[in-house]
């Protein structure tokens, strides 16, 4: 895929993004409709479309399944060592542990896999869904410790049954046993899978709009920590990855697309949950969002 296409690719995602801005700006939405569509995409579209995305004519391969478990899994050791230890050269203070959820993890259930439809078709989706078992891991234990700073950063097993893991072990089971699902089957779980696109980006764009003005910008340690979130980190991955010669390139491919997502949105709820300032969380997440819109091109080009 070229560059001006990826490039009409992402206009056509910030669009979305830009109505749902406007939608919070004219009332249209309201942040009990964000919570309860949140909550629709997290346990019913987004483990349809993971689900969906398995069930088209051409299987993905299952040969590809454990490759991408260790991708994902050395992807966040070396994100999670990175995070903890690069802040520290901002000179952040406090807002230490802020810096380090937002340079680890990445917006990928809401941006990351209606990005990677996009650019490597729906069936990516299963792939990058996969890729990113650990990041669902890691956000709950690492990343509620980088913001809340003490032991709420837990391990908790059900963390290993939430929607989409569940989405996922099916996806998984369905390529493993290559399982044919009938069409009569396959097309809602399609359908309502569809909406997870759309229906997050206009979430996003509702949170962009509940955002004072002046704090939609941030200083240059924001530009900073957006550099290496968007760009830096994902291309250090990327050649990681290709310079061992141990892994297919799409694979290579669609891990640096996901770590090349902005800041997860998931951040500012956890600053809300446990009682720390959400300002620098929230400039993050604009900042790396609307940037984001010529760095995943840009990264793609370079891919």
């Amino acid at each position: 895929m070229d560059f001006t296409v990826i490039l009409e690719q992402m206009a056509m995602l910030f669009a979305v993004v830009i109505a749902g801005y406007i939608s919070g700006k004219a009332k249209l939405f309201d942040q009990t409709l964000s919570k309860k569509m949140a909550s629709l995409i997290i346990n019913l579209t987004c483990p349809c479309l993971i689900i969906a995305s398995t069930m088209g004519d051409n299987l993905p391969s299952r040969e590809l399944i454990v490759p991408l478990m260790i991708v994902g899994i050395i992807t966040y050791v070396v994100l999670l060592v990175i995070a903890a230890y690069l802040p520290r050269l901002f000179n952040v203070g406090e807002e230490e542990g802020l810096f380090s959820f937002m340079l680890a993890f990445g917006n990928v259930g809401f941006i990351g896999y209606p990005v990677v439809a996009s650019m490597f078709g729906p069936e990516a989706v299963f792939y990058a869904s996969i890729l990113n078992v650990a990041n669902t891991f890691c956000v709950f234990i690492w990343g509620v410790q980088f913001i809340a700073g003490k032991s709420e950063g837990k391990f908790q097993w059900k963390r290993f049954y939430s929607p989409a893991m569940i989405g996922t072990y099916i996806s998984v089971i369905i390529v493993a046993f290559a399982i044919r699902v009938p069409h009569v089957i396959a097309q809602p779980f399609t359908l309502i899978g569809n909406i997870t696109v759309p229906g997050s980006l206009l979430i996003i764009g509702y949170s962009i709009s509940q955002i004072p003005l002046k704090h939609m910008t941030g200083g240059p340690k924001i530009f900073l920590m957006s550099a290496f979130r968007l760009f830096i980190l994902p291309l250090f991955v990327m050649y990681l990855f290709r310079f061992s010669g141990l892994f297919d390139d799409r694979i290579i491919s669609i891990n640096t697309m996901i770590t090349a997502m902005p800041v997860a949105s998931f951040g500012t709820m956890l600053c809300f949950k446990y009682g720390r300032d959400e300002t620098v969380m929230a400039q993050g997440t604009f900042i790396t969002t609307l940037l984001s819109m010529i760095t995943i091109p840009l990264v793609s080009m370079i891919l």
